[in-house]
């Protein structure tokens, strides 16, 4: 193929064209990342690799997508369809699909989600509070990410609390091998523990893999640089692409350790620094720089643009949180009235979630759109849930939450009695719930109506699963869901559940939306995790055996002209031309949870997540603080950030009297609306 086009600054393309061993690239915010990674993979192409020799690993599907489409267009349809581009959890998936029965698992072993651990949680530690459950799922998870099973965990319990949640730990082993299910966790542990035992297994996977590409490096913990470290093998043909200043989500096991880690594992690793910004103006950037070089730094960059200074960055006093929303309508108002400006631009950005809430109301009371991005997402809905534990159920039928909701939804005159009897018949003989129902010695525990009704939902299971295991395209898949909804009475058990005719509407639309995109994906027009663009015709099965890992519908790519409201964490990787960081006060951000001092370590994260929310605008960045805050129940007074004054007010910043802005905006309008004088 063609060598790549020369369209890149000289140390992107230093970047794209190290092929000789590992490489660290420093990306700055806004500074190409992708761009690089995509021409990175058109150079290996180019230097004799095969496309499935290729592995590029990100941390969202929408991410993978993108890179996907952006891979298409750059090296073309047939050479993109076999490059390995997916998240770390698809890629775990892809190893434990193929290899997992090495370390004990069957092929169609579970994917439980957030809700189903809970479940599982509950059980173990013999609990119903679904608040402590939440706590040990939190602590498990953490642990999990940094490579400790139950016994190390329980070693390394810092107190009774945590001991006790170490326990549960190992007793949720226990079950999860039982139910021949995994978690999330697990689909980075699992693989990784595969490889490190087998080396049949991982020089199969070396040798499959001769060059991995690794995006947002900063986010990984300590599982997935293991786990990273083991399919590169002692070659160490990498790329590695992040930025310590970007480093945000160490509340979940992401650790900059990793990026200090590389050049001591790897002496003769390359670095590369990406210092070139193409989104932001200059103003933009110096406060952003001036914010971080509050911290340590690990490798030194400054970022820069050609872009021109820009308009200032607007620091704006607000009353309390209605006013703040208040101004940020307004904002958007008179950026629209001058023209040129969608909503689509605009963007408010907050550390917390709670806060969204005020300007909602004031989005919705001015009749202008928006969506709430890190939202409910689209797998979270109950319905959606629902389908998903039948889908599940025939891809793994010993996966006994999946059993337990499916039998229930909707109702079939199984009631708890019957599932607790069943329960205790199967953790008797050591068999899974479904494979209980069908025991012929069932009817010593259970009589007549209850075994009929079990019975009945099992053959229903059973021809489902037969019929979907031979059901391929998009047309006979839709037939075959929505014969067995109608089949099952869902769309009624839906009305019969809900109030409002229009509450169960909207959610048997969703149900509708579901079928739809599941019959797209077996039609082969809708891209799958494995990397591929334009897949063969799958069974619905093949299909359902994908739903567990896609935790998002963001691969549908819908583009609406609406406000953006959002939490930082949640913007990340994002961009708007124009943005309002809300809330930029001590105790928000800086977020803290009580009156305890904060580590520097989390004060150093903090300071990160508002140089992210600094460098997601491109041409004007306003910063609002609050003189009154609530907190709780209370109003209290409000504490100017100390970002603020570290982004260095009398450089580029400008600080601005709200309401003196506000006669300006009303006086600009006047203007525009005034009849002409006459003479």
């Amino acid at each position: 193929m063609n060598a790549p086009p020369v369209s890149l600054n000289p140390a992107q393309m230093e970047a794209v064209h190290h092929l000789a061993g590992p490489s660290l690239v420093l990306a700055g915010a806004g500074s190409g990342k992708t761009r690089v990674i995509v021409h990175k993979i058109a150079r290996l192409l180019q230097a004799g690799l095969e496309p499935k020799q290729i592995a590029a690993i990100t941390f969202t599907n929408k991410a993978a997508q993108e890179m996907r489409e952006r891979a298409k267009a750059l090296v073309g349809p047939r050479a993109a369809r076999d490059l390995a581009v997916s998240t770390f959890h698809s890629l775990g998936v892809r190893l434990l699909r193929s290899d997992g029965t090495r370390i004990g698992l069957k092929e169609n072993f579970s994917i439980l989600d957030s809700d189903d651990v809970l479940g599982v949680l509950r059980d173990a530690g013999g609990n119903t509070d679904n608040a402590l459950a939440r706590r040990w799922q939190w602590a498990i998870s953490l642990w999990k990410n940094q490579g400790l099973d139950a016994a190390a965990a329980e070693s390394a319990a810092a107190d009774d609390d945590e001991r006790i949640a170490a326990r549960v730990m190992r007793r949720y082993e226990e079950r999860l091998a039982a139910f021949q299910a995994v978690d999330f966790d697990d689909l980075i542990g699992l693989p990784l523990k595969l490889l490190q035992r087998d080396s049949e297994v991982r020089e199969k996977w070396q040798a499959q893999f001769r060059h991995i590409l690794v995006d947002e490096y900063q986010d990984t913990n300590a599982v997935q640089y293991e786990l990273l470290k083991a399919l590169v093998g002692e070659r160490g043909l990498f790329t590695a692409v992040g930025d310590d200043d970007q480093s945000i989500y160490g509340w979940r096991g992401a650790t900059v350790d990793n990026l200090k880690r590389l050049p001591q594992d790897y002496p003769h690793l390359k670095l590369i620094a990406l210092e070139q910004n193409y989104r932001s103006t200059g103003h933009i950037l110096r406060a952003a720089n001036a914010v971080i070089s509050h911290n340590p730094k690990l490798f030194e960059k400054k970022l820069w643009s050609d872009f021109g200074d820009g308009e200032p960055v607007r620091v704006v006093e607000c009353d309390g949180e209605e006013h703040e929303a208040e101004r940020a309508v307004a904002r958007i108002q008179a950026l629209r009235s001058a023209g040129g400006v969608k909503l689509g631009d605009c963007a408010v950005l907050y550390r917390a979630n709670h806060q969204a809430r005020v300007f909602e109301q004031k989005l919705r009371a001015a009749q202008i759109p928006y969506k709430v991005s890190g939202g409910q997402s689209y797998f979270d809905r109950a319905e959606i849930k629902d389908l998903c534990a039948w889908l599940r159920l025939l891809v793994n039928q010993d996966d006994d939450p999946a059993f337990m909701r499916a039998v229930t939804t909707p109702k079939r005159g199984i009631g708890h009695q019957t599932l607790a009897s069943l329960g205790e018949f199967a953790s008797k003989w050591k068999v899974s719930l479904f494979e209980a129902l069908f025991s012929p010695s069932l009817s010593s525990v259970l009589k007549g109506k209850a075994v009929d009704g079990l019975h009945e939902f099992g053959r229903e299971v059973n021809e489902l699963e037969h019929r979907a295991r031979h059901t391929m395209g998009s047309e006979d898949a839709k037939a075959l869901l929505l014969g067995w909804l109608k089949g099952i009475g869902y769309e009624q058990h839906l009305f019969d559940g809900e109030d409002s005719d229009k509450l169960a509407a909207a959610r048997w639309s969703n149900v509708l939306d579901f079928v739809d995109w599941i019959a797209r994906r077996c039609g082969g027009e809708i891209t799958q995790d494995g990397g591929t663009f334009e897949s063969e015709k799958s069974s619905v099965l093949q299909v359902a055996q994908t739903i567990s890992v896609i935790i998002s519908l963001a691969e549908r790519g819908d583009e609406q002209d609406v406000v953006t409201l959002s939490t930082l964490h949640a913007a990340k990787g994002l961009e708007w031309p124009h943005v309002t960081l809300a809330g930029v006060n001590e105790g928000l951000l800086p977020f803290r949870s009580g009156d305890d001092d904060m580590s520097p370590e989390r004060l150093e994260e903090e300071r990160r997540l508002m140089y992210v929310g600094i460098t997601r605008g491109r041409s004007t960045l306003v910063v609002s603080t609050l003189r009154r805050r609530k907190k709780g129940r209370d109003t209290v007074v409000g504490i100017p950030s100390r970002f603020i004054k570290e982004m260095k007010l009398d450089e580029g910043v400008v600080k601005e009297d709200p309401r003196v802005r506000l006669q300006k905006l009303r006086d600009a309008m006047a203007a525009r609306v005034a009849p002409a004088p006459t003479t």
